[in-house]
């Protein structure tokens, strides 16, 4: 029994993580894990999920479809829901899928046609056409309800806005996946990650005309509610749409059998290197719709469409050199610099090797023969060393105690783990000088102050030129020293004044994130910035005297643990840390978090959450809470307003806390009506 409720508890952990990535990956558009890993962690709790009847029962996974909506637009009901693809990875894969199909329609017939179109890395959108006007454009959220982000499609021209055709439904809707090429791409890439990020990051704008700047593109795939049903088949369906002026991808095909599929997937996987748009599988699907709709689906899934994603792209190359690199935390990291492979029509030079006890492990030298992995837009990673093509005279690489900067590194050691970090770090934060530019290069990063213009290869020129050395110094720039400079002209000078002024006015939370502080990211920013509301409150981290009881009164937040309390602290410890940081401050117009949230249900109110809730999970109660104003507490005290009480095991301990502490408490059904009022 107890085996059993530790595989219970190891599932729901990731789960959770399962989630966590979800959003980063649908709602924030920055995921940080790559595809092949994202996919071996929902095979790994399929399996789990499959062979165990106790975790079955939870169904706790087979029911997640992409991320919640934000609150950023309205919210919508897709008029039939965006429904998740099932994976397959190799040829057992796809003939399980098939004889499945077979099995379920008793059928014998060999021959059945699957139609195959190349899986798009890109973003999800549905369009709505009535009487041949597109009326409604949403994104795909959590498969049932989607943002409105139709003024955003709309600046992409080749969308139709009518239909001018006879025979169009009088009710269409149209499911698409927008992308941007890797040629356009290249033109923007200082600014984002990859393209998935870049569409994904433009189509997120509330100002569309920030949209309309971006070269995007899209593919159109399929269809949600039609009324009335013109359509037989799949193929049919993107006959007539592509006449209707949309757009469909070229490398479409109807094909029978397990051979002709095969075959499919092997060409377009070596072609993918030379498609302008990312590609990473193709989706196969049964042609005929009448069978589609005996099929029918599972509870995320259709049965008559399957994902065959293509395996992760590798080649041999050597290892020329192994450098050291100091990132904005102090983390020293070993790269491998390589002799230039090409992988996946991508030529690579650089592979990482993550950390000291990564390269003891795998016994990783200088001029070993490796293969290389690259999944997705991350940087490659070494696979394997072919220990027989190794020089006899091959010595093991000495990893460096010092940073380059010359101080010595540390490994520090976790709580959470109860041993030392895998990763040596540099503790002297802005008095590195590699370790500033890094932070430099963060704080006019997109999600921070995104001063358009200033980008990584700038701030290196401009830190060469002493331009820029501290944060500060961005509000302080010599522009007559880079009037002459190569690249410069007056119109780029112009534009960059522009941005750097507008990036002036910051919201708290942003603030909080732009600095740096180690294990803050986006999210426990807010959750700060929602505790303190105020730069003037949030800055009474620099004195000794405030900072202890604040540090203790941050316990009772949830999302904040003893890893972030820690790391505030060694941050505003440090000297140099609040000398830039108050300087910074000074050239800034800092609102107050309150003000953005200030309309909100819960505006200025503290809650606790207890129970599961039928309807949402805990975590998005708690977003909601945020979203309208409210602080999320982990703990009962005298400062809190509500207590919130799931119908699913609530603990009474803090049910009975609250009565004798006069808290309002708020039972599910109450909750559900304060949300739809």
């Amino acid at each position: 029994m107890n085996k059993d409720n530790n595989l219970i508890k190891k599932f729901k952990e990731k789960v959770k993580e399962l989630k966590k990535h979800n959003i980063l990956y649908f709602n924030q558009d920055k995921p940080i894990i790559s595809d092949a890993e994202y996919d071996n962690l929902k095979k790994e709790l399929i399996r789990i999920e499959k062979s165990n009847k106790s975790i079955k029962r939870l169904n706790l996974l087979s029911n997640i479809v992409g991320a919640p909506p934000t609150n950023k637009f309205k919210k919508f009901s897709h008029l039939k829901p965006m429904l998740s693809l099932s994976n397959a990875f190799d040829k057992n894969d796809m003939n399980d899928f098939i004889k499945k199909i077979k099995n379920f329609l008793n059928i014998q017939d060999d021959d059945i046609e699957i139609f195959s179109e190349p899986k798009i890395d890109g973003i999800s959108a549905t369009l709505i056409y009535e009487n041949g006007v597109l009326t409604r454009g949403l994104s795909r959220g959590d498969g049932k309800v989607g943002e409105d982000i139709l003024e955003n499609l709309k600046t992409i021209k080749t969308i139709p806005k009518n239909i001018n055709i006879k025979d169009i439904p009088k009710l269409l809707e149209i499911r698409c996946e927008i992308f941007i090429g890797k040629k356009d791409f290249t033109k923007i890439k200082d600014k984002f990650a990859n393209p998935r990020n870049a569409a994904g990051g433009s189509l997120r704008q509330k100002d569309p005309s920030q949209t309309a700047r971006m070269p995007l593109k899209y593919f159109a795939y399929g269809f949600g509610a039609v009324e009335p049903m013109i359509f037989k088949t799949q193929s049919e369906f993107l006959e007539k749409i592509s006449k209707w002026k949309f757009i469909t991808n070229p490398s479409v095909k109807t094909l029978r059998g397990l051979e002709e599929i095969e075959n499919q997937h092997t060409k377009l996987d070596k072609e993918r290197s030379s498609l302008d748009y990312d590609i990473d599988g193709l989706v196969y699907k049964i042609n005929d719709l009448k069978l589609q709709k005996r099929l029918g689906n599972t509870s995320n899934s259709p049965r008559w469409a399957i994902a065959y994603k293509f395996s992760a792209e590798k080649a041999e190359t050597r290892i020329k050199n192994i450098i050291i690199q100091v990132g904005r935390t102090g983390a020293i990291t070993p790269v491998a610099k390589v002799e230039p492979v090409t992988v996946g029509g991508v030529v690579v030079s650089n592979a990482t090797l993550h950390n000291e006890d990564e390269i003891k492990r795998k016994d990783i030298r200088i001029g070993d023969t490796i293969i290389i992995q690259r999944a997705g837009d991350v940087i490659p990673q070494v696979v394997s060393i072919d220990k027989s093509k190794r020089k006899k005279n091959s010595k093991s690489f000495f990893f460096p105690s010092k940073c380059l900067c010359g101080a010595e590194t540390k490994k520090e050691f976790s709580k959470n783990t109860n041993k030392e970090d895998a990763v040596r770090r540099c503790l002297k934060g802005y008095e590195c000088k590699f370790t500033a530019k890094e932070k430099l290069k963060h704080i006019v990063s997109k999600d921070a102050f995104n001063i358009d213009g200033l980008g990584k290869k700038v701030i290196e020129q401009f830190w060469d030129l002493n331009l820029i050395k501290e944060p500060s110094n961005i509000f302080e720039i010599d522009y007559n020293k880079i009037k002459n400079l190569e690249g410069w002209g007056e119109l780029s000078i112009n534009n960059l004044k522009k941005a750097i002024k507008k990036s002036q006015i910051i919201s708290l939370d942003k603030f909080i994130y732009s600095i740096g502080i180690r294990h803050i990211g986006q999210e426990n920013a807010k959750i700060l910035a929602s505790f303190f509301i105020s730069i003037k409150e949030f800055s009474k981290l620099f004195d000794p005297k405030y900072r202890k009881k604040i540090l203790i009164n941050l316990v009772d937040l949830d999302g904040i643990g003893e890893t972030q309390i820690q790391s505030i602290e060694n941050f505003f410890i440090n000297e140099t840390n609040t000398r830039i940081i108050k300087d910074l401050i000074n050239k800034l117009n800092i609102k107050n978090y309150a003000a953005l949230i200030s309309d909100g249900k819960f505006s200025n109110k503290k809650l606790m959450f207890t129970g599961g809730f039928k309807n949402m999970s805990r975590s998005e109660a708690k977003e909601i809470a945020e979203n309208n104003g409210g602080k999320v507490l982990g703990s009962i005290s005298k400062n809190l307003d509500y207590l919130v009480v799931g119908d699913a095991k609530p603990t009474k301990s803090k049910i009975e806390q609250a009565k004798q502490l006069n808290i309002k408490i708020i039972l599910e059904n109450d909750w559900n009506k304060i949300l739809n009022s």
